[in-house]
């Protein structure tokens, strides 16, 4: 199985594209495919068919899947961009810490 640096729910910097510079949440992580999908960032127009939930259809704007390395996850912490360093805690968990201060994700 496929490994991510991040997962649904961390907050990242987009590192390039469009949207560079982007700060958002994860919506979603799909390891097998190596994407993320990341809030208002890679928006696309999708024709949708009318259903008897949205009976009038059209065109609406949504969230694209992107590579999940143009993505750097942000320490909670010290509020910088940053690599993923994973290390086994007092409970002999492994866990994800910051490259830079050292503050567990």
């Amino acid at each position: 199985m496929a490994k991510l640096h991040v997962r649904k729910g961390d907050t990242v910097k987009v590192l390039n594209g469009k949207d560079k510079g982007t700060v958002a949440e994860v919506i979603k992580a799909m390891p097998s495919d190596g994407r993320v999908v990341v809030k208002g960032v890679a928006l696309v127009k999708k024709s949708v068919r009318p259903t008897q939930v949205n009976p009038r259809g059209g065109i609406i704007t949504k969230e694209a899947a992107i590579d999940a390395s143009r993505v750097q996850l942000v320490c909670p912490k010290c509020g910088k961009p940053t690599r993923v360093n994973h290390v086994v805690n007092a409970e002999g968990k492994k866990v994800r810490v910051c490259k830079k201060c050292g503050a567990e994700f």
